[in-house]
C-alpha cells in the first residue's frame, strides 16, 4: 500500500504537503481485516482513528429493536471513527469491514501532538468533521420526511454529484445494503427503481444506473414532483 498516495487522495489530509505527510507516515499502522471483522463498537473509548486502504467499512448503529442502520459506506482514502481523535469521546457508532479491508490506524496521543504542532492538519479535521454533519442532516431529513422515492433519488443525485462528468452511478454496495442506508426493504427498492425506469428518469443494468432526465430527478429528489 503507498501510504503517500492513498493519505494524498484521503479528504482528511489531502493537500498537505509531503513533510507533513511523511510525518503522519511515521505514526500510521497499517491493519488487514477480514470481511466481517469489527474495527471498534460504538461506546468503546476513541484511542484513535482509521483511513481506508483498500476495501469498504460500513458504520453504522443499532436500534433498541435490534435493526441495523448504516450510517456510511467509506472507501479508500475515507477516515473513520475520526470524531473521537478531536472530542476526547467514546465511538459513537460500530464500524464492520464490508469486505476484506486495509486500513492505516493512527493512535489519538500521537496525532494530538502532530495537531498541535500542525495547525494546517487540524483545518483539515474541522472541515471533515463539517462535511459529517451535513451528511447526518440529510439523513435524518431522509428518514424522517422523504418517501421512498425522494430519498432514492436524493441518493442518485449525489452520487452522481462526485462524478460530474457522467451520467452514470455504479452501486458500489449490495442492494441489500443500499436498502439499509434508505430504510427500506429490498423489494420496495426494487419496486422504485422499476418505477424510475419505467417513467424514463434512469435505466439500470446490474450495478449501473444511467441518469437519464437529471433534472426530473432533482425534482423529485427535492419534492417537486411524485413517481
Amino acid at each position: 500500500m503507498d501510504f503517500m498516495t492513498i493519505m494524498g487522495q484521503s479528504t482528511l489530509f489531502r493537500g498537505l504537503p509531503e513533510e507533513e505527510l511523511r510525518r503522519l507516515e511515521g505514526i500510521g499502522e497499517l491493519r488487514e481485516f477480514d470481511k466481517g471483522d469489527m474495527l471498534f463498537q460504538e461506546g468503546r473509548e476513541g484511542v484513535g482513528f482509521y483511513v481506508v486502504a483498500g476495501g469498504q467499512v460500513k458504520v453504522f448503529k443499532m436500534s433498541f429493536d435490534g435493526r441495523e442502520q448504516i450510517l456510511h459506506i467509506l472507501g479508500q482514502g475515507d477516515p473513520v471513527g475520526e470524531v473521537p481523535v478531536f472530542a476526547g469521546m467514546t465511538y459513537p457508532a460500530n464500524a464492520q469491514a464490508l469486505t476484506k479491508a486495509s486500513l492505516f490506524f493512527f493512535p489519538r496521543k500521537k496525532l494530538i501532538e502532530l495537531y498541535r504542532e500542525s495547525p494546517s492538519l487540524a483545518m483539515n479535521m474541522l472541515a471533515v468533521l463539517s462535511r459529517r454533519l451535513r451528511e447526518f442532516t440529510v439523513l435524518i431529513e431522509n428518514l424522517s420526511l422523504k418517501e421512498i422515492p425522494q430519498r432514492l433519488a436524493t441518493y442518485l443525485v449525489h452520487q452522481q454529484s462526485l462524478k460530474p462528468v457522467s451520467a452514470r452511478v455504479k452501486l458500489n454496495v449490495t442492494k441489500g445494503v443500499l436498502s439499509n442506508i434508505l430504510g427500506t426493504s429490498q423489494e420496495t427498492l426494487s419496486r422504485v427503481l422499476g418505477k424510475m425506469s419505467q417513467e424514463g428518469l434512469i435505466e439500470v443494468q446490474g450495478k449501473e444506473i444511467s441518469i437519464l432526465d437529471m433534472e426530473r430527478l432533482k425534482s423529485l429528489a427535492e419534492g417537486g414532483t411524485r413517481l
